[in-house]
């Protein structure tokens, strides 16, 4: 229970009394320390006027308290990620602190703690007198007193400004009767509004016991790993002691081991003398020796262990957002000591198969140069990330990180502002945006797209947000090398990521709504740049994080609807009062039909360039693929319609092929995003994914025109005026005149897609009528006759017809009629044939063929 209040009279009594003493003493010093007035300008006059003038009461502000993020393992459990605090604390009320440490307080601070009205006039005059020779105000502070200073102290250390903090924290320590007397003011105001058991147990808990501990129950707990209602005798002596000094007294520096012992001895002596303690007690513990038992408190996210790129992402947001504070220091400068409970998104599951993934495939330092690997997972529908891991260790600590390459405190996986990641070039992952703008415009997928090799300018493209500039005759190639190209559907172009198709795609398109339309899906550079849309942007030359792909991938899964990440469930504030986390915001990115279609040509992507990445479970995933030059960087980003991930191996710095490390790099990172999955799926399951808009499969269509008897030239033309590519399929044998065409394929007047490729044929005029036929005639005039027309005969002999079998049954043997005789086989001789020494068969009669050709007839024998 909390002691009774002073009554009125009695604080009244103390404030005059107070004054009275302040005057007293003033005209004391005047009177026989003149050099002290000389140096203060101080009078009995100005004293009484500058206490008058003084502030008459102080607000006691809630205690800097930790924060602390939490994750919900699969069962449901709360689990401590990490937590953060400027001081070390936890507050406790009375009843859970060891008299002894009461005892110590009050016996040594102020034994008349419970008797004076917040200022303990004997004490006080005491210290004036003693102190006034020296020139230095010093002690003579009742524990009000002190609470008040510790409470001026941390409003001070609350400024987010630093030159703020620095004057407050000035004027709430510097050595002047002036602070002395505000000092005093305060401490009467402060015991006419609290108990004096609420002002002990907020000195207790507000009281600095050395570097960043603050408050008993976190002192015992740090110098003697016991809560502060467990601490014996000695141990409270001790933690008493180290008050009047903290940071010279505190026992975790062995040098100061022995004058915090001396200080507690006279800690206990004091104890004695007031009767808190026996005798035998005091002797037993002065004899004990000062043995700390150090237990550093875990804070920072380098405690949360395969998690800490998360956490620290989390601390991101919490800097990031502004309804934590004005400015990021003052954002973070509440988070630290708010004492809110921050519950998390995350997945413990799928954060431990993203560690176990990556650990696999990846090493945290490798030899051959500065790569490393990333992963992270959002939930599809709200953005709720799930899992972000890396390949490296996490530090804050520079001099940690400096020890080796395995640690840093850089989040690949997110933007510069949450992590000091820039990103990475995203390589073909970006075509997708290619292909939706490309549907948008009334283009399907099955139409053709011309990726034959050619040399680019720059001319050829259409950019309204900038220039294109000059590309210096850019000779594009595909990834494995092969210049040539080829045309194929715009389907076919994405399943085997070739650039040269889309680059084509992107030259019947507006570069910069091609932009536009990946920055609708939440796209944006790592650097916080404004995204580029020159023609190498088509192919993932900008640098963007993972997170933000795994985001633009879930809207796909998510029929166009794009939802922005989100970290954090849950905020609880110290008294458990709910506050608003960041949320995540939704938009419609593009029509369902668009997006569903696009969704349909990603899910196709398995059969070509992502056939390593099926967790092989039934449950249907989208994806691409996507490689920078010179394979520096390799992604895979898939979803199904539960799980977004996007995982990535790459350069950090430098320009090493990531193939000279893990061949292919592909397969590796194919390997990363299946290990996450495969979890991910056995815990959020996944759907069929909608079907696609037929009339966004077709697309445009156009019909082959008529070319046939034309020249090559004119059936270029033509074909290319519809809209179709043209190709020369070179000449063949004809009986038409040289040079013109002969047929196409596919054939004319067959609809086929916009841009597709046509196939001409033109004629060598090699062919002539055919020689007439000879059946019927004899060999020789057969022979005869062809020959005269130039033909080489070939003659084959026909055999002469065979005997045919002749089967006769014998008769049965009256004497033994029981019995049927087998039947008896025999030929018969063949009928005579009429075309004996005629041709009876010609491979060659009429038709067209080339001249001199071997015409083979076939003569009956």
């Amino acid at each position: 229970m909390f002691a009774k209040k002073p009554s009125k009279s009695g604080l009244v009594g103390g404030l005059l009394a107070f004054v009275g003493m302040s005057a007293v003493a003033s005209v004391l010093i005047a009177a026989a320390v003149t050099p002290a007035i000389a140096v203060t300008g101080l009078t009995t006059n100005s004293a009484l006027g500058v206490f008058d003038e003084l502030p008459e009461y102080l607000k006691i502000n809630q205690l800097a308290e930790k924060t602390s993020i939490y994750a919900k393992a699969s069962d449901g459990t709360e689990v401590l990620l990490a937590s953060f605090y400027a001081q070390n604390r936890v507050t406790v009320p009375l009843d859970e602190i060891s008299p002894y440490v009461i005892d110590a307080a009050i016996a040594t601070e102020d034994p008349r703690f419970y008797e004076h009205g917040g200022v303990d006039l004997i004490g006080t005059a005491r210290a004036i007198l003693s102190n006034a020779s020296g020139g230095d105000v010093q002690g003579g502070s009742s524990i009000s007193q002190q609470y008040v200073k510790n409470i001026l102290v941390q409003r001070a250390e609350e400024l987010a400004d630093p030159d703020a903090r620095k004057a407050a924290y000035i004027a709430a320590t510097q050595t002047s009767i002036e602070r002395k007397l505000k000092e005093m003011k305060l401490a009467i105001s402060i015991e006419s509004k609290y108990s004096k058991d609420e002002i002990l147990n907020g000195y207790l808990n507000i009281a600095s016991f050395g570097g960043r501990t603050y408050g008993i129950e976190a002192a015992a707990q740090y110098y003697f790993g016991v809560k502060a209602k467990d601490l014996t005798l000695a141990q409270a002596a001790s933690l008493i002691a180290t008050v009047n000094n903290p940071n010279n007294l505190r026992i975790d520096y062995e040098e100061n081991i022995q004058a915090n012992t001396d200080r507690r001895n006279y800690v206990l002596e004091r104890m004695l003398a007031e009767g808190k303690i026996t005798q035998k007690e005091y002797k037993a513990a002065v004899a004990e020796p000062v043995t700390p038992v150090i237990t550093p408190p875990s804070t920072g996210c380098q405690t949360a262990g395969g998690a800490a790129f998360f956490c620290d992402y989390v601390t991101w947001v919490i800097k990031n957002d502004k309804a934590f504070g004005a400015t990021e220091d003052e954002r973070w400068n509440n988070f630290q000591r708010g004492g809110y409970k921050i519950m998390t998104t995350l997945n413990l599951d799928v954060q431990a198969a993203t560690n176990a993934a990556i650990d696999e495939r990846v090493a945290k330092v490798v030899d051959e140069g500065n790569i490393a690997a990333a992963s992270v997972s959002v939930e599809v529908g709200t953005g709720r990330i799930l899992a972000m891991g890396q390949s490296k260790d996490y530090s804050a600590d520079p001099e940690v990180v400096a020890t080796g390459a395995n640690y840093t405190s850089v989040n690949y996986s997110t933007d510069s502002r949450y992590g000091s990641s820039t990103g990475f070039p995203v390589g073909s992952t970006y075509k997708v945006f290619t292909l939706t703008e490309w549907l948008k415009n009334g283009h399907g997928l099955n139409e053709m797209v011309d990726g034959k090799n050619r040399i680019w300018t720059g001319r050829e493209f259409t950019n309204s947000c900038e220039g294109v500039g000059d590309l210096n005759n850019w000779n594009l190639q595909n990834f494995d090398g092969r210049g040539t190209g080829r045309v194929w559907s715009a389907l076919q172009s994405l399943i085997n990521s070739w650039n040269t198709n889309f680059m084509m795609m992107a030259s019947k398109l507006d570069l910069c709504k091609i932009r536009k339309t990946a920055e609708s899906f939440g796209v944006h550079r790592a650097d916080l740049k404004t995204l580029t849309s020159n023609p190498m942007a088509v192919l993932g030359s900008n640098e963007i994080a993972p997170l933000t792909m795994a985001v633009a991938a879930a809207g796909f899964a998510n029929q166009g609807k794009v939802c922005s990440a989100i970290a954090i469930d849950e905020i609880t504030d110290r008294n458990g009062k709910k506050v608003d986390p960041p949320k995540s915001k939704c938009n419609q990115a593009v029509p369902a039909n668009i997006a569903n279609t696009v969704a349909y040509a990603m899910s196709r992507v398995i059969e070509g360039s992502a056939r390593w990445a099926s967790p092989n479970d039934g449950v249907p995933f989208i994806s691409k693929t996507g490689t920078s030059d010179n394979s520096e960087h390799n992604w895979m980003m898939g979803t199904t319609t539960k799980v977004s991930t996007v995982s990535w191996i790459g350069n950090v710095t430098g320009h090493v092929n990531v193939g000279e490390y893990v061949f292919p790099p592909y397969v590796f990172v194919q390997g990363i995003w299946r290990g996450v999955m495969a979890t991910a799926n056995s815990i959020y399951g996944g759907d069929a994914f909608p079907a696609p808009d037929p009339n966004l499969m077709k697309g445009k269509s156009v019909a082959v025109p008529a070319i046939d008897g034309l020249t090559l030239k004119q059936a270029q033309e033509l074909i290319e005026s519809v809209g179709l590519t043209f190709k020369d399929g070179g000449e063949m044998d004809s009986e038409k005149p040289k040079g013109t065409v002969v047929k196409s394929d596919p054939p004319s007047g067959e609809n086929t897609a916009v841009g597709a490729e046509i196939t001409v044929y033109t004629s060598n005029q090699s062919l002539v009528a055919g020689p007439g036929t000879t059946l019927g005639m004899t060999q020789a005039a057969a022979t005869s006759s062809l020959q005269s027309g130039g033909w080489v005969v070939q003659v084959i002999l026909a055999p002469s017809p065979t005997p045919t079998p002749c089967p006769s049954t014998p008769p049965v043997d009256p004497n033994n009629p029981s019995v049927i005789p087998a039947p008896v086989q025999s030929t018969c001789p063949a009928p005579p044939s009429p075309n004996v020494g005629k041709v009876i068969a010609q491979d060659v009669v009429g038709g067209f063929v080339k001249p001199g050709a071997t015409v083979t007839i076939t003569v009956q024998q």
